[in-house]
């Protein structure tokens, strides 16, 4: 079974419009999977069919439809379906392609985006950008039990500073997701931390590094190595500073009671 993205534009919102595409759909043996509205003018549906000429001959008609206009007829992607599933797209940077925008109201759809990454085998280099608690490393911890993924913190202040020197068992496995915190591992002093760190990145499995400007600084890695990078907002006029970031860390590494970070 074949899958499709189907997206369309409504011209004319009269009475019976969805009736008569998902008629048409059911004449060509073509099973909607599931459809929602990805706006006020727009629907989106995700197609399922044995027979590829099934789909070409639904494109065919349906672009010659007065009161639509297609938007997208693809092979789905992450983005596609979970636009379907919470109705509206997430919000991608215009210039950089694999930046996309969050804000802290959509946590639901950004745990599934992500869990949706996690999924995928092999080497991916993930960055999330955010201020302290806005829910970088509560949202990365949820997607990956959605995910079915173990996680291991290289470097944190989730719960008190963490700075891991070594790693045992199975926790080398590449079906691991790997977090750390990039202002504290940029200003540890310890090199068994940065030379785990750099076992780790060399390993092909999904790697999520917080505040990835700040790991960049001073180091062999940049920007342009990131797969994806992820911003979450409290809002979305939100500016995203470094300068409150590594005032926590400070104040996190003389913090004798462990430093509730909250990153």
């Amino acid at each position: 079974m074949g899958e499709w993205y189907f997206e369309y534009e409504i011209q004319v919102n009269r009475p019976g419009l969805l009736g008569d595409i998902a008629s048409l759909l059911g004449m060509l043996r073509v099973n909607i999977v599931s459809i929602n509205g990805v706006d006020e003018e727009r629907r989106g549906m995700l197609l399922e069919a044995e027979n590829e000429d099934s789909i070409e001959r639904f494109r065919s008609i349906v672009s010659t439809m007065e009161n639509i206009h297609v938007t997208k007829f693809r092979q789905p992607k992450v983005r596609d379906r979970l636009a379907v599933r919470h109705g509206h797209y997430i919000e991608r940077d215009a210039d950089e392609r694999n930046t996309f925008r969050f804000v802290r109201d959509e946590l639901g759809i950004l745990v599934d985006f992500m869990a949706e990454l996690f999924k995928k085998e092999g080497h991916k280099l993930i960055g999330i950008r955010g201020m302290p608690r806005v829910g970088k490393t509560e949202s990365v911890v949820a997607a990956s039990v959605c995910a079915n993924k173990k996680w291991i913190f290289l470097s944190s202040t989730m719960i008190k500073q963490t700075i891991r020197n070594s790693l045992i068992g199975d926790e080398f496995s590449a079906n691991n997701l790997f977090i750390l915190d990039g202002a504290v591992t940029r200003r540890s002093s310890d090199e068994r931390h940065q030379q785990l760190v750099r076992e780790i990145m060399r390993i092909p499995s999904t790697k999520v590094i917080e505040h990835p400007d700040i790991f960049v600084q001073h180091s062999e890695y940049k920007i342009e190595d990131f797969d994806y990078i992820i911003e979450l907002r409290h809002h979305p006029e939100e500016v995203i500073t470094y300068e409150l970031i590594e005032k926590n860390e400070m104040m996190s590494q003389n913090d004798h009671f462990g430093g509730f970070g909250g990153f």
